[in-house]
């Protein structure tokens, strides 16, 4: 039996912030969610059950045991099957919300492929797990004036902030530069699941604010708590910095590609390899693979076991290697299997 939408969404509609008209500009909305971990994950829950017509989400990674501890939209024959999160996360708002345009990108965000992906769509929430990438949507956003959510968790604690190009704050008026040396990430310092349901909840009601067009009400600080200390802090975000590089200077070094790294190190003792626009044939690459170890694909994903080495290979090229942090061995590992 199909739900209607006027009783799918008959709660919703009652609150006053929303109201029928808002549920309309609710379901004829579009959003891009880049990153589907944790926090993303729960931002396209939310989104997906609040009714945003059009959702596209941007993820370069794949499912895990050790995900579904915090990330409720995937389940065990996810991570059996090794899904790419945007690909199952697809899959999951089609069995609680099929009448929504879902457009999973299994991708890495990139300066060669941010206009593509990034384009057409009014609002862009992060569900991103490290500064550059957060970096790269901050100079798109601002150079194309478009609006974005800033979103983050890590152990107890979270953060966000609305960013408005030309009206508020953006990334880089908050945050000059990169993080340096030791970062904390869910791989070294854990995550609370409460801690990321929290913080993307937060994020989710600003979208919503935005979509309907509240826009008075939406929040202009940075906003940081803390689950388990009990600790709350806003900063004031209201105004660009006239001698930000991005605001003021319109400099966007990111969006440029400036010192990204081909290879980079993506947690949990893997390192990722970054390829560009280099289709792979997984039959073909299964029967040069197989006499080395196990081989296990999908028409999403190639899996390859050599110990103490797995090889996830995606369809552009793209691999993640886990079982070093040695971005050496990795590239090695990917010339010996996959090629140059």
């Amino acid at each position: 039996m199909s739900v209607s939408s006027a009783e799918r969404y008959s709660r919703q509609v009652l609150f006053p912030g929303i109201g029928a008209e808002g549920q309309k500009r609710l379901q004829a909305a579009r959003v891009v969610i880049v990153g589907c971990g944790a926090t993303g994950s729960t931002l396209v829950s939310l989104l997906g059950r609040a009714g945003v017509g059009t959702l596209r989400i941007i993820d370069r990674d794949y499912v895990e045991p050790s995900n579904l501890q915090r990330q409720g939209l995937f389940d065990e024959s996810d991570a059996a099957e090794s899904l790419p999160k945007a690909a199952a996360a697809a899959r999951k708002i089609a069995t609680f919300n099929s009448e929504l345009a879902v457009e999973p990108c299994v991708a890495d965000l990139t300066p060669e492929n941010v206009e593509d992906l990034l384009e057409g769509f009014p609002l862009i929430m992060d569900g991103t797990d490290n500064f550059e990438t957060r970096f790269l949507i901050n100079d798109y956003a601002v150079k194309n004036g478009v609006p974005w959510i800033y979103a983050a968790a890590i152990s107890s604690c979270g953060v966000t902030m609305n960013i408005l190009p030309g009206e508020t704050a953006c990334l880089a008026c908050m945050f000059p530069e990169s993080p340096h040396g030791t970062v904390d990430t869910c791989e070294t310092s854990g995550i609370l699941n409460s801690a990321v349901n929290g913080i993307a909840s937060v994020a989710a009601t600003e979208a919503l604010k935005f979509l309907v067009g509240a826009k008075v009400q939406l929040r202009r600080t940075l906003l940081t708590r803390d689950l388990w200390f009990n600790d709350f802090a806003e900063l004031d975000a209201s105004t660009p910095r006239e001698d930000c590089r991005c605001c003021g200077e319109k400099e966007f070094p990111h969006l440029a590609g400036e010192g990204r790294p081909h290879i980079s190190l993506c947690g949990r003792n893997s390192v990722q390899i970054h390829e560009r626009e280099r289709p792979i044939n997984f039959v073909e690459i299964q029967s040069r693979l197989e006499p080395h170890g196990i081989v296990r694909f999908n028409e999403l994903i190639l899996k390859f076991w050599h110990e103490p080495y797995e090889i996830t290979l995606f369809p552009d090229g793209r691999a993640i290697i886990k079982g070093t942090t040695d971005v050496g061995v990795a590239r090695s590992l990917y010339a010996r299997f996959i090629g140059c």
